[in-house]
């Protein structure tokens, strides 16, 4: 029994050990880091866009939210409460709900505004200026703009980092050959040979040969 305790123990120290390189591994970590950066970048962009747009539909009732158009109703389902419709205006609301309550048999006013809320409430969302049917297709106008807008600033944020990367991978490459060149000048010897277009590769052999020789030369 000690033996199979003592087996499972070396097996738990082994996944943990393992896991534990897998995270401390530079890619692993790297892209824990980029989910969570991009994850906070797209926030930032989807606020920016949102006050943009905000601004940009200022005389739009209901700002953004109301950029939406309800498709003709194709079935019964599509329609609304009836007498409703399938949409109606918000300053509207009490006005639609006393009759909803109304219609219902409810001759209080009071009870039927109330009875009409709550029917409204769960059928009706608000979008802008206007409730619309939950049943209803929508095409959320607003909601296509940001995320168009979104992309179209994602996409030309990391066009500019790819761009500066290069640009600093390059100029690293061009210290890296000016470095090189200038110690190939200090060590002539050292320089390989030039390679010759068509000129056959040297086989293993005489590659190890080679090396053979230039550390025999070096003692």
């Amino acid at each position: 029994m000690a033996k199979k305790e003592k087996k499972l123990v070396n097996k738990g120290k082994g996944f943990f050990t393992e896991f534990k390189e897998f995270i401390n591994k530079g890619n692993a970590l790297m892209l824990a880091v980029g989910v969570v950066i991009g994850g906070a970048f797209s926030a930032i962009v989807t606020a920016f866009v949102n006050i943009l747009m905000n601004v940009a539909t200022w005389a739009v009732p209901g700002g953004l939210k109301g950029l939406v158009t309800v498709l003709p109703a194709l079935n019964p389902a599509q329609e609304g409460l009836e007498g409703v419709g399938q949409y109606f205006a918000k300053g509207d609301y009490d006005a639609v709900a006393l009759k909803v309550g109304q219609a219902a048999g409810i001759t209080d006013e009071g009870q039927a505004l109330l009875y009409g809320s709550s029917k409204l409430a769960s059928n009706y969302t608000a979008h802008g200026g206007k409730f619309c049917f939950n049943g209803a297709a929508i095409i959320d106008w607003g909601a296509l703009l940001t995320a168009f807008i979104s992309f179209i600033i994602i996409a030309i944020v990391l066009f500019i980092i790819v761009k500066v990367s290069n640009s600093v991978a390059k100029k690293n490459e061009e210290i890296r050959l000016k470095a090189r060149e200038e110690y190939y000048k200090k060590h002539p010897e050292e320089r390989p040979a030039p390679v010759e277009e068509g000129a056959p590769k040297p086989t293993s052999e005489e590659l190890l040969a080679e090396i053979r020789d230039l550390l025999k030369a070096k003692k």
